[in-house]
Order: structure tokens, then C-alpha cells, then sequence
């Protein structure tokens, strides 16, 4: 199992950013996923879940109305449209699957900062 994350940077309070994770060695369409961040000094919190068909989503509320996770299922990549960015949204974001056990990716750096 692979997961890579990708669309990370630098962005301003307000902005925008989408984020990619790209699955390898499994069958992306039969699971759900997650997306998770991780601030400096805090836990790891879930953010956002999908499906395996993409028909349902859930959100923390912190993100709730801002966020959005969508899956391509052809493309086996799992997305997180982030809008309405805060400061406070700076994290590390991973991609998440359980398989039996929980696999993570490497993460991607998102500062929001003006």
C-alpha cells in the first residue's frame, strides 16, 4: 500500500488549496478514506471521510462548509478542496486507509499565513 500526498504550500488567510492523494497496492475503489492534519504540538485529528463510492462524506466541524473530499475512483485519488483557509488550519495533512491496519502517507505541509 502507497499513499502520496501532494498540493501542499503557502497560502494566505481566505485562500485556497486542493489536495491530492494518489493510491497504489490495493483496490482503491473498495475502501473509504480519510484525510487527517496534524498541527505542531497537537494530535492528529480526522478531518474528513469519504466512502468507497464517494456517496458519503463526514467533516469535523472545524471544517465543516469549507472543506470538501471527493474521490476518483478511475484515477485511484482520494482530494481535499480547502477553501476559506485560516491560520488556524496549518497543519500536516495525510491521506488515511485501513486495510486490517492503517496506512498513512507522508504528508503535505499547509501554512496559512500572511
Amino acid at each position: 500500500v502507497q499513499l502520496v500526498e501532494s498540493g501542499g504550500g503557502l497560502v494566505q488567510p481566505g485562500g485556497s488549496l486542493r489536495l491530492s492523494c494518489a493510491a497504489s497496492g490495493f483496490t482503491f475503489s473498495m475502501y473509504a478514506m480519510r484525510w487527517f492534519r496534524q498541527a505542531p504540538g497537537k494530535e492528529r485529528e480526522l478531518v474528513a471521510t469519504i466512502t468507497s463510492a464517494g456517496g458519503v462524506t463526514n467533516y469535523a466541524d472545524s471544517v465543516k462548509g469549507r472543506f470538501t473530499i471527493s474521490r476518483d475512483n478511475a484515477k485511484n485519488t482520494v482530494y481535499l478542496q480547502m477553501n476559506s483557509l485560516k491560520p488556524e488550519d496549518t497543519a500536516v495533512y495525510y491521506c488515511n486507509v485501513i486495510i486490517t491496519i492503517p496506512y498513512w502517507g507522508q504528508g503535505t505541509q499547509v501554512t496559512v499565513s500572511s
